[in-house]
C-alpha cells in the first residue's frame, strides 16, 4: 500500500473553499456573495496616482508673447511663477513658484531647460511620451527664432496637457 493521504474528495473535484479564507461579506450584500468595491469613476494610468491637486489655467500662446513683448519681460518671470506653481499643486512635485521666480529673476537660462523638463514630467507621469523635455532649451540657442519657438513648444505642451484633465 502506499502512504499518500487520502481525501475525501474526489480527485476530479477541488475542494470547497474554507470559509475563514473568503472575502468579508458587505452587510447589504445578498447571503452568500461578498461584496467589491466599484471601478473609480475617473480613468487612471496604470500604477499612477490620481491628480492630486487642482487643474492649471491655458494661456494662449499668442498673448503671452504679446505680453511678454510689451512689458519688456517682466511677463515672463510672472508667467514662470504662474505655471510652476500650478504644476506643483497638481502634482505635488516640482520646484514650486517661488523658487521658479527667483531662477528665473537671477539665472534666468537655467528657467530655459527646468521649464520644459518639468511640463515633460507631467506627461510620464501618465505614462505618455513627453512633448517636451530639457533639450527643447537648445532652440533658444537660436536668436530671436529660437526663444519663440521654446516658448510655443513649451506653452502649447502645458496648455495641451492642462486641457486633457479639463480645463477650459
Amino acid at each position: 500500500m502506499t502512504d499518500q493521504p487520502t481525501s475525501p474528495y474526489p480527485q476530479s473535484e477541488p475542494p470547497p473553499p474554507d470559509p475563514a479564507q473568503a472575502a468579508p461579506a458587505y452587510s447589504d450584500a445578498p447571503a452568500g456573495q461578498s461584496w467589491a468595491p466599484p471601478p473609480p469613476a475617473t480613468q487612471q494610468y496604470a500604477g499612477v496616482p490620481a491628480q492630486s491637486g487642482p487643474v492649471g489655467k491655458v494661456r494662449g500662446t499668442g498673448l503671452c508673447i504679446l505680453l511678454f513683448i510689451v512689458t519688456l519681460g517682466i511677463y515672463g518671470l510672472f508667467w514662470y511663477y504662474n505655471t510652476h506653481e500650478e504644476m506643483k499643486r497638481s502634482c505635488g512635485e516640482g520646484i514650486g513658484g517661488v523658487l521658479a521666480l527667483i531662477l528665473g529673476f537671477f539665472i534666468s537660462i537655467v528657467m530655459v531647460f527646468l521649464t520644459p523638463h518639468e511640463v515633460g514630467r507631467l506627461y510620464e507621469r501618465r505614462q505618455q511620451k513627453p512633448p517636451v523635455s530639457a533639450l527643447t532649451g537648445l532652440w533658444i540657442l537660436l536668436p530671436l527664432a529660437g526663444g519663440i519657438v521654446w516658448f510655443v513648444k513649451t506653452n502649447g505642451a502645458l496648455n495641451a496637457y492642462w486641457k486633457s484633465l479639463g480645463a477650459a
